[in-house]
Parts: structure tokens; C-alpha cells; sequence
């Protein structure tokens, strides 16, 4: 026994020695095309699994990124000192050198889907929106309203959508947060959550970003006041069920709704935020134009007239309704 473990070692010693030979051989042999131009002729996402370095190059090589799996597997062995693969969704450029997909491979970041949430929606449009998202995965709940905060969110393959949705709702308090502590002095809101009720209101009030903080006066000016805000945005939303804050007409009967959210009956703000308003009218409410306007009505070309008395306010109703009737004439 004593005799043969001796060569039996020598024999391993051999067999390792040539195949480190035939190894550096190869790697010699496809020297060019480990640093020249791939055979992938146009660029492409490729969803590498986390099944080993024969897994992935059985990928790239289905892609046409590269031309031979066993030299892909050889220049990996090689070049292991510069670290693993991952698995993810990557972007792999036309043309690509081996070179190029391991360093990818190695040290790229996955590609970014994204998903944009809009402004003004309700917790209800947000969800479907999420739950749209194809590159995501699981299912997202219905949000409560004004929980988060409007703008696109990256997000890599796989991400549950409940993930998303969790943290566009940390984006919205972090956001609400900052945006309270620098807010102007006088206002007549009391907290954040009043803060963001009344952002909602604006938000839905309008879709120009300039006449936000004007919006907002009337609205502030009316609750100092002791006003009705009489805002048909609240109105929509509680004839709606909660599925919209605009885009539907009012009925008498929408104005005579005893819901908490008709401020046509109801002093005061509405008990919850009616949408999701963006930072820009968050901002608005914190940071109101100074004016007297107590009044404003649509101009019939996308902006608004805004008025110190109600005196005004018919005149610019009338000439609101002297408007869409031009517009509607042959």
C-alpha cells in the first residue's frame, strides 16, 4: 500500500500538471477574441441564472454573445482572481469581447426597470399602476391615500412590487418630514398629516405647477377665515368611492352627500387626504403665494383667475362660460 500511494500521487500530479498546460494553452489560442469583438450583433438584456459558469455561458452562448462555452468557461477559470459572477439582468452591448461580458459579469450593475407613479392619483390607481409593472414580481396592496410620494422608482428584475410600494411610502414620510421642518411661519395647519390633506387638494385643484402656491393661498385664506373650502376635488372623491379626486362631473346631489369629505357642508379639511400629491405641492402648501384671493376659477385654457371677493369671482365665471362657449361654437 505503502508503495503505490506514490504513484498514485505522482499520476494526480501529472493529470493536473497537463490540463494547467492545456489551460494556458487555450488561453493563448483565444487571445484575441478574449479582448477582440464579440459575435453579438445588437445589444440585449440577458437574465443570467445563479446556476454556476456552465449555466451562464449556455446563456450567453443561446444569445450569441459569445461563440463557445468551453472557452467562455476557460477564460472565467483564468481570470478568477478578478471574482465570481453574479446572477442577475444585465445589459450586454453589441460587439462585447469576452472581455467585456466578464467584467460586466463581475462588476456591473443589473439593469433598472422602472415604474412612474404620477401625481394626483388615489391609492386605488396607484396599486394598478404597481401591479402593472411586469419585471416585478407578487402583488401590491392599495395604499392608504396620500401614503406616497409621486415620482419614478428603479427597481431591478424580480423586486416584489411590495417592496416598491414600501418604499415610495418611506419616500413620501421622509419627504413630508423635511418639508414640515422648513415650512413658513403663520399657517393654519397644525401638523404634517393636515399638511399633506390640504396638498392633496391643491394637487387635484390643478395641473400648472406655477399656480400651485396660489391654490394654496385661497385655500389657507380660507381656513383662517373660517370658510368653507367648497373644493369640488373632495366632492369627486367621495362620490367616486375613493376611486378618483377629479375628471368626473358634480351632481346636485354630489353637494347635498352628507360625506365628512364634501366640503360644501363640512368646515375645516376633509378627514384624509383625497390623492397622493406631489413634493412641489406639498411645498405649495408650505410656502403659500402671499395674496388676499379667496376665490379662483377655471380660465378655460388650462390655467386659473383668481379673485379678493365674490363680486370678481361672478364676473370671472361669466367670462369663464363666455369662453367654452366660443370654444364650443362651429
Amino acid at each position: 500500500m505503502s508503495a503505490k500511494l506514490p504513484r498514485l500521487r505522482g499520476r494526480i500530479i501529472l493529470v493536473l500538471f497537463t490540463l494547467l498546460v492545456l489551460l494556458r494553452l487555450g488561453h493563448m489560442a483565444v487571445g484575441q477574441s478574449f479582448n477582440g469583438p464579440g459575435p453579438l450583433r445588437t445589444s440585449a438584456d440577458l437574465v443570467i441564472p445563479p446556476g454556476g459558469i456552465a449555466a451562464t455561458g449556455a446563456v450567453l452562448s443561446r444569445a450569441g454573445a459569445i461563440r463557445h462555452p468551453l472557452i467562455f468557461r476557460i477564460a472565467v477559470f483564468l481570470t478568477r482572481a478578478d471574482g465570481p459572477l453574479h446572477a442577475g439582468e444585465f445589459l450586454i452591448p453589441a460587439r462585447s469581447s469576452l472581455a467585456d461580458i466578464l467584467q460586466i459579469l463581475r462588476h456591473g450593475a443589473p439593469v433598472q426597470h422602472q415604474v412612474t407613479i404620477p401625481e394626483g392619483l388615489t391609492g386605488v390607481e396607484i396599486a394598478k399602476i404597481i401591479n402593472a409593472a411586469t419585471a416585478a414580481s407578487g402583488r401590491a396592496a392599495v395604499p392608504a391615500e396620500g401614503a406616497v410620494l409621486p415620482q419614478t422608482y428603479d427597481f431591478t428584475l424580480g423586486t416584489s412590487r411590495a417592496a416598491i410600494l414600501a418604499r415610495a411610502q418611506k419616500a413620501m414620510r421622509r419627504s413630508l418630514a423635511a418639508a414640515w421642518a422648513h415650512r413658513a411661519p403663520g399657517l393654519p395647519l397644525q401638523s404634517p398629516q393636515q399638511a399633506l390633506i390640504l396638498a392633496s387638494i391643491v394637487q387635484s385643484e390643478t395641473p400648472v405647477a406655477a399656480e400651485l402656491p396660489e391654490i394654496a393661498a385661497v385655500y389657507e385664506n380660507r381656513l383662517t377665515l373660517g370658510m368653507r373650502l367648497q373644493a369640488d376635488p373632495t366632492v369627486i372623491f367621495a362620490a367616486s368611492g375613493g376611486q378618483t379626486s377629479g375628471g368626473l362631473p358634480i351632481t346636485r346631489a354630489d353637494l347635498a352627500s352628507p360625506s365628512p369629505y364634501n366640503t360644501y357642508l363640512h368646515a375645516g379639511l376633509p378627514p384624509g387626504p383625497i390623492c397622493a400629491p406631489g413634493l412641489a405641492a406639498i411645498q405649495a402648501v408650505l410656502h403659500p403665494t402671499a395674496m388676499q384671493a379667496l376665490y379662483f376659477v377655471a380660465t378655460g385654457n388650462g390655467g386659473h383667475v383668481f379673485a379678493d371677493n365674490f363680486k370678481t369671482q361672478l364676473r370671472n365665471i361669466q367670462t369663464y362660460r363666455a369662453t367654452l362657449a366660443a370654444q364650443a361654437a362651429p
